[in-house]
């Protein structure tokens, strides 16, 4: 297999595990909650291609020799910038339907960060399905185990991070990384590269509607055990 230089990326929901209740429509409601979060934040980065959805991950990457207009960190930022903004309009949505379950009612609690490096990794195709393997792809799975102490930020391995450009008001964050050994990261609060959010705009009674209906239906096949959480091996 050939490897090529590649620039890594995993977007990851914060706080679902606190957010997962036990009650059926609860649960049904959360996997489709999680199910449109994902596709928001997936849809906003297009120059990145979906490798896997990893539970509420989404693991992403792009060929770093292909880069049309500056470096690695900055393709990196703008596409978190992008993904955290269609996350947190995706989110108001999901709060402002009618729907009193805890999945819809408690949806706000949800963050996203982001763990990012660059790479080798080559291409393995296993019956009909197309992966990205390899030890940096490892890595950067690792540094999802971080301890960091905010609720949404961009980690940058620091393989990304001595690519040469500057990332203002970025700390030092020292790893372990199982597997790996000592590693060190770039944190940077997301507020730093996407900027504050703009107030959302107050949602209509149809839109609202429409919501509450599309979640109740999408639900429907988890509620009667016609679809089941699809579960991703750790790697």
């Amino acid at each position: 297999m050939a490897s090529e230089r590649s620039l890594l990326m995993i977007a990851d929901i914060g706080g679902y595990t606190t957010y997962m209740r036990t009650h059926r429509m609860s649960l049904a409601h959360a996997e489709v909650n999680t199910g449109r979060l994902l596709e928001a934040v997936i849809d906003a980065a297009p120059a990145f291609e979906l490798i896997e959805i990893e539970g509420d991950a989404a693991f992403l990457a792009r060929n770093a020799d292909t880069l049309d207009g500056g470096g690695p960190v900055r393709a990196v930022t703008e596409a978190a910038a992008g993904m955290h903004r269609a996350f947190h309009v995706e989110r108001r949505n999901v709060v402002t339907n009618l729907c009193p379950c805890h999945a819809c009612s408690e949806a706000a609690d949800l963050k996203l960060k982001f763990v990012a490096h660059l790479g080798d990794a080559a291409w393995q195709r296993i019956r009909d399905r197309r992966k990205l393997v390899g030890i940096d792809v490892i890595h950067v799975h690792r540094m999802l185990k971080s301890a960091v102490d905010a609720p949404e930020y961009v980690l940058l391995s620091e393989q990304l991070y001595r690519t040469g450009e500057a990332v203002p008001d970025a700390r030092e964050v020292a790893q372990e990384l199982e597997g790996i050994g000592p590693a060190s990261a770039f944190l940077v609060e997301i507020e730093d590269v996407a900027g504050a959010l703009p107030p959302p705009p107050e949602p209509t009674w149809p839109s609202r509607i429409g919501r509450t209906l599309d979640v109740a239906g999408r639900g429907l096949p988890y509620m009667l055990g016609l679809r089941r959480r699809s579960r991703v091996a750790a790697v």
